[in-house]
């Protein structure tokens, strides 16, 4: 038996407690036909009932800011994530966000149901591929798509140290010793990293991830975790190590995302150029 709200966050891991706290405080989700609180049990004999409302809060204003648009229809679309750009306001960046920048590119205005929906997330200092729905009905089935794994991200990241192929199996949850960090913890959400070496050199290595889950900060944690941090790493990476290569950002950038068309079921796969920054410490190595 499980809290309503923690067990929809860890089966939609894309998506925050909060999140699903404020659909259940709308009265958006149901167990067994009938309304819950968030601190109500639930067990797997319930049937969940969940209508996935497209954030943000209205109250969030449009902004004109550029957006890399690598696939767009009236549905959904993909944009190529610049580093610095944070995906959704939260406290200490309620403005000049990826969803501040999404609402002035639909055009809040025209109706109401087309308020972005954001369905997955990229640090703010990591670049590259991110979806995000347009409509009600995208929303909810890309949300769907992410939580059963059939979306497929790929990552490439230039790390401290030479490093073999491997699968980095271990359990992530917040830190017990600093909040604003996640952590290997025994009693943390499974999390499971494929790790492909694509080029070594003498004190690094440009690597290839493919995520088999999606735990918050799950790549610089695991990364970390086996002492190859993501080279720029602020959080998590060897501090001697970013200053001596001048880095300010962790070297990490989502390069292919693939996935099945929620409406029309087109298989769509899209890939990304590494940025400068990142071709320019691979020819300082």
């Amino acid at each position: 038996m499980k809290r309503l709200d923690k067990y929809l966050s860890e089966k939609y891991p894309d998506q925050s407690r909060s999140y699903f706290e404020k659909l259940i405080k709308e009265g958006l989700v149901l167990v067994n036909g009938q309304i819950f609180k968030k601190r109500q049990l639930v067990t797997e004999a319930d049937i969940l009932e969940v209508e996935f409302a497209l954030s943000p809060d209205l109250s969030i204003e449009p902004e004109n800011i550029p957006l890399s648009i690598v696939y767009e229809d009236e549905h959904l679309l993909v944009i190529n994530k610049p580093a610095g750009l944070v995906v959704h306001p939260a406290s200490g960046n309620w403005t000049g966000t990826f969803v501040n920048a999404l609402l002035y590119h639909c055009g809040r205005q025209a109706a109401n149901d087309l308020r972005p929906g954001i369905v997955h997330r990229l640090d703010k200092d990591t670049t590259g591929l991110l979806v995000a729905a347009k409509t009600a009905a995208s929303q909810r089935l890309l949300v769907e798509a992410f939580a059963s794994r059939t979306v497929i991200k790929e990552y490439e990241a230039i790390i401290f140290g030479q490093i073999e192929e491997q699968t980095i199996e271990k359990p992530i949850g917040r830190s017990p010793q600093d909040r604003k960090k996640m952590a290997i913890v025994k009693n943390g959400k499974l999390a499971t990293t494929d790790v492909k070496p694509l080029k070594l050199f003498k004190e690094a290595s440009l690597i290839k991830i493919i995520l088999k889950t999606g735990r918050t900060h799950q790549i610089r944690v695991h990364m970390r975790s086996i002492e190859h941090p993501i080279l720029g790493d602020p959080l998590y990476g060897f501090e001697g190590i970013n200053r001596k290569w001048g880095l300010k950002r962790q070297m990490l950038h989502a390069k292919t995302l693939s996935f099945i068309h929620p409406i029309n079921g087109n298989k769509l796969y899209f890939e990304s150029s590494l940025p400068e920054d990142m071709l320019l410490l691979l020819k300082k190595l």
